[in-house]
C-alpha cells in the first residue's frame, strides 16, 4: 500500500517505527534535534522513493539501513569539520560501532571506509620525504610554496613529490578497487 502512495499506510509505518529509529539514532548522535532530523529525513526519502521500493525487502529494514547510512555520513562530516583535515580524522571506532549494532548483522565496511583505510595505508607506504610533502600539502592544506619554505626545498621539488605520491597511491588504489578508477582519480586531484 505504501508503494501505491497510500498515506494511511505511511502514517502507520511512521507511528510504528519512528520511536525505535529515534532510539537507534540516539545511540550514536547525542544531539536530540539532529537525531530527530535524521530520522525524519529517512521517512521523507522513503516517501519520495516509494514507487521504487522492492517488494522483496522489508520497508522497516530499508528505513534502518537508510538511517544507519545517514548517521555514518553525519558522524564523518562532523568529524571532518571539527578536526584538522587528516585522513585519520574519521574515527573507525564510531563507524565500526554502528556496524556491530547493525540490526541486519553485517560486519562489512562501506566502500567509503574501505577507501579511507586503503588510502591511509598507501600514504604510510610512501617514502618519508614524499609522505611529509603529501601530508603537509594535501592533508594539512598548505600551499606548495609554504611546504617548500618549511622543508627547505624548491616548489618544483614539492610538485614532483606530490605527483609521485599521487601516482603511487593511485596505482595501489586501482589494484584494490579497479571499478572505482574514476572516483579514485578525482579523490587524488
Amino acid at each position: 500500500m505504501l508503494k501505491e502512495g497510500n498515506p494511511t499506510a505511511y502514517a502507520e509505518l511512521f507511528k510504528q517505527t519512528f520511536p525505535r529509529m529515534l532510539g537507534y539514532c540516539r545511540l550514536f548522535i547525542h544531539d536530540p534535534e539532529q537525531t530527530n532530523d535524521l530520522v525524519q529525513e529517512c521517512f521523507i526519502k522513503l516517501w519520495e522513493k516509494r514507487s521504487s521500493i522492492s517488494l522483496t525487502q522489508s520497508v522497516e529494514s530499508l528505513l534502518f539501513v537508510m538511517l544507519r547510512n545517514r548517521c555514518l555520513n553525519y558522524l564523518r562530516d562532523k568529524k571532518l569539520h571539527t578536526t584538522e583535515k587528516k585522513i585519520d580524522a574519521i574515527g573507525e571506532n564510531e563507524l565500526q560501532h554502528l556496524y556491530q549494532l547493525d540490526f541486519i548483522g553485517k560486519e562489512e565496511k562501506t566502500i567509503e571506509e574501505q577507501l579511507i583505510v586503503a588510502i591511509r595505508k598507501s600514504v604510510e607506504k610512501l617514502p618519508e620525504k614524499r609522505k611529509l610533502v603529501f601530508t603537509k600539502a594535501k592533508l594539512e592544506g598548505k600551499k606548495n610554496k609554504e611546504v617548500a619554505e618549511e622543508l627547505g626545498i624548491s616548489v618544483k621539488a614539492v610538485e614532483k613529490h606530490l605527483h609521485q605520491a599521487r601516482e603511487q597511491i593511485r596505482q595501489e588504489m586501482l589494484l584494490k578497487f579497479p571499478l572505482l578508477a574514476v572516483m579514485i582519480a578525482m579523490l587524488l586531484k
